[in-house]
């Protein structure tokens, strides 16, 4: 791993937290994730689960985590299985854990290989009521491929019938969506980053460089600083590419005049940052730009105040949706006529800000969490209000991360530039 080493007492915490909600007697299981075959030979980049992680911070495939706090034998309250390495996979694959560098990650004393997962786990399982397997509940995914932990389920079935199954994700829905205090910190360091390479992108770009070039900054400034990388295939997209919601391609020339949208962010630790900004190929916005950009500027302004404990997600982008066509009828793009005759299930400020203002971030860019409950304290969530005009070839988006606390909502992102000003400035520094 690139990044710097986590205290074990967020993961340790965290299992502490889950078991404290399952039924009496229970076992839980949970798998890091499946490894993806790119080719004959290779294997895509590895990415962790994100509930495995959150209870073991391991970041290493084939692994398992068998959590059984009423366990009859002490030893298997809560064990870690992992792959065990030789010589030939040290040369080959490189460093695995040994089982006391695993202990000091994760917080779990008993580490065990996982040639003897079957026979660890027949020797316990008999003796729990209730087996809890994870599943993903993400209201995002739809289910296509039989992953680890659906596969071990089917087994586990067709081996123990009679024991009760139950869902780990209900669990951990309410669990990972309110942040700790290391989790904020792992959050702000992938914010710092992401901001660093914003910073850096600003004092670069100029008429005639392409967007891969400025992708590639920004993927230089994220690897300097040890993210693990891209929290999501990062969006490069100038003038009319911005109008492209999920624009990846990244392969165009930036020309003068148009307008640039980045939406990036760095990872770190798993934990990541999701920003939005835009800026002036040239350094400088044209007046029509600049009506543009501070009407996305206001609404964020107004949407982030909106964003605090006991707000309900439906009732925040009802809010945010007045805003927006408020801003809309004075840049012209809506008649302030036709919006009082406009279907409320069909607003007209929809044709041009057709997505959410908000969604959870952590483990997950779009993390975790149930869109029915009402935002809590240690929510982090982004603010992402946007313009897009494609008659224009223009389309603006702004959007910083934002935590909920006690005494209201910290902006992650203020040291980011925002302001019109402050972004030709650095530019034409």
């Amino acid at each position: 791993m690139k990044y710097l080493s986590i205290s074990n007492h967020l993961f340790t915490n965290n299992r502490k937290n889950f078991v404290s909600r399952t039924k009496r007697n229970s076992l839980a299981i949970f798998h890091s994730n499946d490894e993806f075959p790119r080719n004959g030979d290779q294997t895509f980049l590895f990415k962790q689960n994100a509930d495995f992680f959150y209870l073991t911070g391991i970041d290493q495939e084939q692994s398992i985590l068998v959590l059984y706090p009423d366990c009859p034998n002490k030893a298997y309250k809560e064990v870690l299985f992992l792959r065990q390495t030789d010589e030939h996979i040290a040369v080959w694959e490189g460093h695995k854990y040994t089982k006391e560098e695993a202990r000091i990650a994760s917080g779990i004393e008993n580490i065990c290989w996982l040639s003897e997962f079957d026979t660890v786990l027949h020797s316990i399982i008999n003796y729990a009521d209730h087996i809890y397997i994870n599943t993903n509940e993400n209201d995002r995914y739809v289910h296509s491929v039989p992953y680890r932990d659906i596969r071990l389920f089917e087994q586990l079935r067709a081996k123990y019938p009679l024991h009760h199954y139950e869902r780990s994700a209900v669990i951990l829905r309410d669990l990972r969506v309110a942040k700790s205090d290391i989790e904020v910190e792992l959050t702000r360091k992938a914010c710092e980053i992401t901001r660093d390479a914003f910073i850096r992108v600003l004092k670069f770009v100029k008429p005639g460089v392409a967007e891969y070039e400025i992708e590639a900054e920004v993927t230089h400034e994220f690897l300097k600083q040890r993210a693990t990388g891209h929290a999501y295939n990062p969006i490069i997209a100038s003038g009319p590419n911005a109008i492209v919601l999920h624009y990846v391609d990244n392969n165009q020339v930036c020309r003068d005049g148009d307008v640039i949208l980045f939406d990036f962010g760095a990872e770190y630790a798993n934990y990541n940052a999701d920003m939005s900004r835009s800026i002036p190929v040239n350094g400088r916005f044209t007046q029509r730009q600049r009506d543009v950009y501070d009407a996305v500027l206001r609404v964020m302004r107004g949407a982030t105040k909106l964003i605090q404990a006991g707000t309900l997600l439906s009732d925040y982008h009802d809010e945010v949706g007045k805003m927006m066509t408020s801003e809309l009828i004075g840049l012209k793009l809506l008649d302030k006529h036709d919006v009082e005759k406009q279907n409320p299930k069909m607003p007209l400020y929809k044709k041009y800000f057709m997505h959410g203002t908000s969604h959870h971030l952590g483990l997950d860019v779009h993390d975790f969490a149930s869109r029915y409950k009402p935002f809590e304290v240690g929510n982090i969530l982004t603010c992402e209000p946007g313009i897009y005009i494609p008659e224009e070839g223009l389309g603006i988006r702004l959007e910083n991360n934002i935590l909920i606390t006690k005494d209201g909502n910290i902006d992650l992102m203020a040291d980011i530039p925002v302001e019109r000003e402050e972004i030709e400035e650095i530019m034409n520094s």
